[in-house]
């Protein structure tokens, strides 16, 4: 059971924006045991939209299109989808009157003509309406494929994909089931995993795959496999995942799919009723964004103090200015200062600190571009640790924010 997905939109092909719209159906469509085999981005034009069709007829027996359904004149999907199926816009009086309703409670600016046209859909499409817009789905049959057509915008897409696709695509298709299986390891590069479990990996069954996803100081690995028993397939996942765990369980943190990381630190955190405080540095409150992400997270994380500047760790967090002449603002010394003392103001159970060079220049500091601290401190002891990573600034930082979450999970674990 194979699906294409296209996207539709000039502002995709010129980066304007990014394309969350695939990711968020390729999963969609995988858990439903749909395999996607192209994704592919196409501008808004009639030509291409057409050919991209025609493209699809051989390889795909689905194809969800994205975008192209606005009321201006360079949204031209529906138009080109008549001109496909030899179809015509019809005007179709529900969603005429879900579009006017729309108009009368939330917009401010009265319907026009424009807004009208949105009821205009082709006559051979089964019409899903869109909830949280005017941009109407729709779903077509041709040659034993389907074609579903949904609004570029993604709230309003992923409304649709839930509520109306995928249970029409699981009553319309007999379906594998697909299972992706995602270990997160923290601490080890791809290649160092990779000599440590190949034993593992080459008693694999051949109808598992092995994926290694690395980004900034963790590595994901992920095991895949399909088949028309769902149970079977986890069981056999499970099974191989048994062997492999013994082998890793020093870096091993955790399953993606069940929790991001940020979660099971906050868990654990709950867990043991401690509290979290962070002086960032070189990381510039990205730590701090990413478990704030996580609700609920004021329950253990009561602050942090982005102290950027080498004058503002001396104003904000006390580190005596004579220790960082001495040390260099990017040390060992200033790195567990920053920890301990911001501990202390937010009177946090855990203190977490980092300073570095992140590039590209050296700034106020001799350490060479890519040179981190990460500090610890805990009303136990106090930990640092310095790390090199690298000369690319959004590497340097990447890997900082990573490596500091895991040695906070690792501490109060």
């Amino acid at each position: 059971m194979k699906a294409e997905l296209i996207t539709i939109g000039d502002e995709i092909l010129i980066g304007q924006i990014v394309n969350t719209n695939s990711v968020f159906l390729a999963k969609a469509l995988n858990n439903i045991g749909i395999e996607i085999i192209q994704i592919t981005s196409i501008s808004d034009k009639k030509a291409d939209i057409i050919s991209a069709l025609k493209l699809s007829e051989k390889r795909a027996k689905i194809v969800i299109l994205t975008g192209g359904l606005g009321p201006t004149s360079d949204d031209l999907t529906k138009q080109t989808l008549c001109t496909y199926f030899n179809d015509k816009l019809i005007e179709n009086k529900e969603i005429l009157y879900h579009i006017e309703e729309i108009f009368k409670k939330y917009v401010t600016t009265p319907i026009n003509d424009q807004n009208r046209k949105q009821a205009l859909l082709p006559s051979k499409a089964k019409i899903f309406k869109n909830n949280y817009g005017t941009a109407s789905g729709m779903w077509f049959e041709k040659n034993g494929q389907v074609i579903i057509s949904l609004p570029g915008v993604p709230f309003e897409m992923k409304s649709l994909m839930i509520n109306e696709v995928i249970p029409k695509l699981q009553n319309h298709f007999i379906r594998p089931f697909i299972v992706h299986k995602t270990i997160i390891t923290y601490g080890l590069g791809e290649s160092a995993i990779a000599e440590i479990i190949s034993t593992w990996e080459k008693s694999l069954p051949d109808d598992l795959k092995l994926a290694y996803l690395p980004n900034l100081g963790r590595v994901r690995l992920r095991i895949s496999g399909k088949g028309p028993d769902g149970k079977l397939v986890n069981d056999k996942i499970d099974r191989e995942i048994d062997k492999l765990l013994p082998l890793i369980k020093d870096i091993f943190v955790g399953y993606e799919d069940v929790s991001p990381f940020e979660e099971k630190i906050q868990a654990q955190f709950l867990l043991k009723n401690k509290t979290l405080s962070l002086a960032e540095s070189c990381t510039g409150g990205e730590i701090s964004a990413r478990l704030a992400k996580v609700p609920g997270a004021s329950k253990y994380f009561v602050g942090s103090i982005v102290s950027y500047q080498t004058q503002s760790k001396s104003d904000l967090l006390s580190v005596p200015k004579n220790i960082i002449e001495k040390n260099s603002v990017v040390s060992k010394q200033v790195a567990e200062i920053m920890a301990q003392n911001v501990r202390k103001k937010f009177n946090s159970s855990i203190g977490v600190a980092t300073t570095g060079n992140a590039g590209p220049s050296k700034g106020d500091s001799d350490a060479e571009i890519g040179t981190v601290w990460i500090a610890i401190s805990s009303d136990r002891r106090i930990i640092s640790e310095r790390f090199t990573f690298g000369k690319h600034r959004e590497r340097v930082i990447g890997k900082a924010v990573n490596k500091a979450l895991e040695m906070v999970y690792r501490e109060i674990i």
